[in-house]
């Protein structure tokens, strides 16, 4: 059972940024009923704007970041005050997992793990490697927190296992899930691994997904609402009538044809 049920951006505004983009105009009395909604459509349509709106008015967590410090969610920040969600039921919990969050994540781990290990240098030879290992740990708290997390080398996975990594560490039940372009860093086999994984958690019925894709892979979950964000409007479509899906399969069945035309 999804815990929002439905959301609108109330404003006559059309410009400037974010209102004249096509999300941001359209998106009236928007459905969030099944436990998996998502959103899709050409780059610069606004999906992800949508997704960092409800994530901003929930406030719930970024990875190694709160939303209220991080700049990028300025659009966000704008449209609060036109922004109505209709819950069904209430929840605080939840989290927020852009793929670009990811990578500046593991690679601020990696920064601070050099700088830690170069700042404690002087001590090599005169402490045990124990010892200072620990004050490495305690000086940060990202670097805690993601140990504790995730375990203690973060770096020796792939960057799709570590996004995969993180995605099933930090998704659990009784929560609204927000991902941003989930595909990013995955693979198709990794996809499939991930839509696996959401549509066990789903099994208890207390989870809420709301995705942005470009991935007919996961645009294919299993009772997931399908939203496509064009010019002239916002529509849900069935998952084989969205252009994402037609182009991909086409390309698939006949390359040639695509390109000859290039």
């Amino acid at each position: 059972m999804p815990f929002i049920k439905s959301f609108s951006l109330h404003t006559d505004k059309t410009n400037p940024f974010p209102f004249n983009i096509p999300a941001v105009k359209f998106a009236k009395d928007i459905s969030l009923s099944p436990d998996v909604t998502i959103f899709i459509g050409d780059n610069g349509s606004g999906k992800s704007t949508l997704l960092e709106s409800i994530a901003y008015k929930l406030n719930i967590p970024l990875i190694g970041g709160h939303i209220d410090r991080h700049a990028s969610f300025e659009a966000a920040a704008m449209l609060q005050p036109y922004l109505e969600l209709e819950w069904k039921r209430e929840t605080k919990k939840g989290f927020f997992f852009r793929a670009e969050d990811f990578s500046d994540f593991v690679n601020a781990i990696d920064r601070l793990q050099q700088s830690r290990a170069a700042g404690l240098s002087d001590l090599r030879g005169e402490v045990p490697d124990a010892i200072i290992e620990q004050m490495s740990s305690s000086m940060n708290y990202l670097l805690q927190e993601s140990r504790k997390l995730y375990g203690d080398n973060m770096q020796a996975y792939s960057h799709g296992e570590a996004y995969l990594t993180i995605l099933q560490t930090r998704i659990k039940d009784k929560g609204i899930y927000m991902l941003d372009e989930p595909e990013a860093a995955l693979s198709p086999l990794k996809q499939l691994a991930l839509m696996s994984f959401i549509m066990e958690v789903l099994k208890d019925n207390n989870a809420q997904f709301i995705i942005a894709t470009h991935s007919p892979i996961l645009m294919g979950l299993p009772g997931a609402l399908l939203y496509e964000i064009q010019e002239e409007g916002m529509e849900q479509v069935a998952y084989k009538e969205t252009s994402h899906y037609r182009i991909t399969k086409t390309f698939l069945d006949n390359p040639e044809y695509y390109l000859r035309h290039m």
